[in-house]
């Protein structure tokens, strides 16, 4: 079952308002945002990556979904398997604790299971946050600009990077620390249409605001921000274009404004929206075929 198979058998069980139809990555209840991510090695951090670094990387992620929705952190609920390694527990818990510190957010509670001596960690965070206004990823309307923040790409070069590819240390701590845009999203929230986080790619999270809006949505790739450190080391061209719009672990934030203003924080304006269904891919006013993968997908 893929992710989408199971998110649409998740749609025909008891739901409540807050879960917004489950087209969103929160819930909204009242002015309580609430959001869960897991993280799980070999799929979303390397064996090899520091303890500490797991813990960063896993607060951050679901700090990201919190900052879509202009929330202020409340807390977080920790999900931790015990492995029989407790130097690497003492070693995330410490990173945790920096992480947690760092962006001033308390833990609340969570749970523990002891998994296999081997077996792959698998770590689960719920964050809890609050805002006054929490825009859905389907708010969008015909005629709104696309816009995201920061840099496309440099996570995912950081990724190759970590394998073993040879890189600078900038990207590669983008891929290991990625910083949610909590200021940004909480200047964003009353001005925008739609906001969702760049999570899995932005050309596969375009498509999903357009297609949770019920429009169509065209980006051009010629627009896509990179940063200097991600040109110097891939190039700009069509090729390193399209691998940065579709890496994922961007954590940057993706949205929809009425018309064609220039947004209250620092952000490139990358499409924008029109009656219809699907994604259209250019590049400077060429028509560009869509990639075989837009982006990161479970399953």
């Amino acid at each position: 079952m893929s992710e989408a198979d199971l998110i649409a058998a998740l749609r025909s069980l008891p739901l409540h308002p807050a879960a917004r139809g489950l087209v969103d990555d929160t819930a909204v209840l009242g002015d309580l945002v609430l959001t869960t991510d897991l993280i799980v090695e070999g799929i979303h951090f390397l064996a090899e990556d520091a303890p500490e670094d797991v813990a960063w990387k896993l607060l951050a992620v679901n700090l990201s979904d919190l900052a879509a929705k202009g929330a202020a952190p409340e807390g977080v609920l920790l999900g931790h398997p015990l492995a029989p390694d407790a130097d690497w527990d003492r070693a995330f818990l410490a990173g945790l604790d920096a992480a947690l510190r760092h962006f001033a957010c308390p833990l609340l509670g969570g749970d523990t299971v002891s998994v296999p001596s081997g077996a792959p960690r698998t770590f689960a965070l719920t964050a809890l946050g609050r805002s006054a206004r929490a825009p859905a990823r389907s708010g969008a309307r015909p005629g709104d600009s696309l816009w995201v923040t920061g840099t496309m790409g440099d996570a995912g070069a950081g990724l190759a990077i970590a394998r073993g590819e040879a890189g600078p240390a900038t990207l590669l701590a983008r891929y290991r620390r990625p910083e949610p845009r909590m200021a940004e999203g909480a200047t964003l929230a009353p001005h925008v249409h739609a906001m969702m986080d760049v999570s899995d790619g932005l050309l596969i999270d375009a498509r999903r605001m357009a297609e949770a809006s019920g429009l169509a949505v065209t980006v051009d790739l010629a627009t896509i921000p990179l940063s200097a450190g991600y040109v110097a080391h891939r190039g700009d061209t069509r090729e390193s274009r399209l691998a940065a719009a579709t890496a994922g672990d961007d954590y940057e934030l993706l949205f929809a404004l009425p018309g064609d203003p220039q947004p209250p924080v620092p952000a490139a304006r990358v499409g924008s929206f029109a009656p219809g269904a699907g994604l259209v891919l250019t590049d400077g006013g060429e028509a560009v075929p869509l990639p075989v993968q837009l982006g990161f997908q479970h399953g």
